[in-house]
């Protein structure tokens, strides 16, 4: 097992060990904080300049918290948010749980608004939750074979991710975003798959291709 394995690992059994510790009280608080970029409900923002944190594996998380603790992910705007003192583990864990326990919903429930028991007020809550990527240029079809042929195995069926092994969702993220992270992996700024961190797998795609592989994410959540 490489040591980048082992310390995912070992953030699994962590959190697990403490899964009746976890205050999700406390993490509601800490994304008051949050809230500022991310937006109320984890939603992101801007368009992607701020991603979508809702959802993600806890595992995932805190080991993207812990990152920009020890500057081995560099963020300048995370920098004061993640400081050990103002943020210990015990609060990185509450964060991490409260945030993958939020669930966005990207179709609002149909309702009869003329119905004498009609709630505008609860309606306009479940609209600020509602969470809708924009659809991404790009070969759809082929975006879908690529997927399947090439991430399905590590980021799940239709881009949901895998929770158990820390990987993220992919579907349901701004492209924008993704774009970013992946000019990250190909310059060597970010490692794109820890288990292999000298892989290149990201190298061997054109332009083209991961254009294509976001559009079918930009609608596989529809």
């Amino acid at each position: 097992m490489q040591v980048l394995t082992l310390f995912a690992a070992l953030i699994i059994a962590f959190l697990s060990s403490r899964a009746g510790a976890v205050d999700l009280e406390n993490g509601e608080e800490i994304n008051e904080v949050c809230a500022a970029c991310h937006g109320e409900y984890g939603q992101g923002g801007k368009n992607g300049e701020y991603p979508r944190i809702a959802g993600q594996p806890a595992g995932y998380t805190y080991k993207q918290l812990k990152r920009f603790q020890d500057r081995s992910r560099p963020n300048m705007p995370m920098v004061e948010h993640v400081d050990k003192r103002e943020l210990p583990d015990s609060d990185i864990e509450d964060i991490s749980v409260y945030l993958s326990k939020i669930v966005l919903p990207t179709k609002l429930p149909p309702v009869d608004e003329t119905a004498p028991d009609f709630d505008a007020y609860q309606r306009l809550l479940q609209t600020k939750r509602l969470m809708q990527i924009a659809r991404a240029e790009g070969d759809i079809e082929k975006g879908k074979v690529l997927y399947k042929k090439e991430c399905r195995s590590c980021h799940g069926k239709e881009g949901v991710g895998k929770p158990k092994d820390n990987v993220p969702m992919l579907a349901g993220q701004y492209t924008n975003y993704l774009w970013r992270q992946v000019d990250k992996y190909l310059d060597g700024t970010l490692i794109h798959d820890e288990d292999e961190p000298d892989s290149e797998l990201l190298a061997e795609f054109s332009r083209e291709d991961i254009r294509d592989i976001f559009a079918y994410l930009s609608i596989a959540d529809d």
